[in-house]
């Protein structure tokens, strides 16, 4: 027995069915991040001293960027499946999970430095909610890239047998992965350069 709607869109949201619990999942992800960007705030406006000065701006850009090429890779991928070229999909799937790659180990090195330097979570209010901000992104980050490294290897076997079914999965890891960046592209200004 066949699951409907895992290729063709619902008659009644004109989604397929893994599309609309993507929506309904990032719409949990929004509340979550939106709590924590909340509580920023209103720990930002209650401080009198906000150390915001001692994070590494040109490091953080450098890191910005690589995130919204990988969210560019990303439609790439999706888009070589589109036109039938499995080649270039995975091309871009492979840049996509190097890309991650890479943001993590920048944010390494950026985490390395404050740990040397003595700032901890418990070294202040602005370290406590930026290592909890930045790590929790950094987890979905590592989600992202987990998924998008099964559908780059054993998981894109699917291509050969349901070619449409694959490609509309390739479209829902898309979407996280740009959640992932979006939520990335509000971090940045509020925490760094605010």
């Amino acid at each position: 027995m066949e699951i409907p709607y895992t290729i063709k869109a619902r008659p009644d949201t004109g989604l397929f069915n893994a599309k609309l619990g993507i929506w309904l999942f990032l719409a949990s992800e929004v509340m979550l991040f939106g709590a924590l960007f909340s509580s920023y705030i209103l720990l930002r406006i209650g401080s009198v001293e906000w150390p915001h000065h001692v994070l590494d701006v040109p490091l953080a850009t450098v890191n910005t960027a690589v995130l919204i090429t990988s969210s560019i890779t990303m439609v790439m991928s999706w888009a070589s499946l589109m036109m039938k070229d499995f080649k270039k999909y995975r091309l871009y799937m492979g840049a996509t999970v190097l890309l991650g790659f890479g943001f993590l180990i920048i944010k390494y090195f950026e985490y390395t430095h404050h740990f040397h330097s003595g700032e901890l979570p418990s070294h202040s209010t602005f370290f406590a909610i930026y290592f909890t901000m930045t790590g929790l992104h950094g987890l979905h980050v590592i989600g992202g890239m987990i998924v998008n490294s099964y559908f780059w290897g054993p998981g894109s076997k699917m291509w050969k047998t349901e070619p449409e079914r694959f490609t509309n999965r390739i479209e829902v890891a898309g979407l996280y992965w740009h959640f992932v960046d979006l939520v990335w592209i509000f971090l940045f200004p509020v925490l760094y350069l605010l």
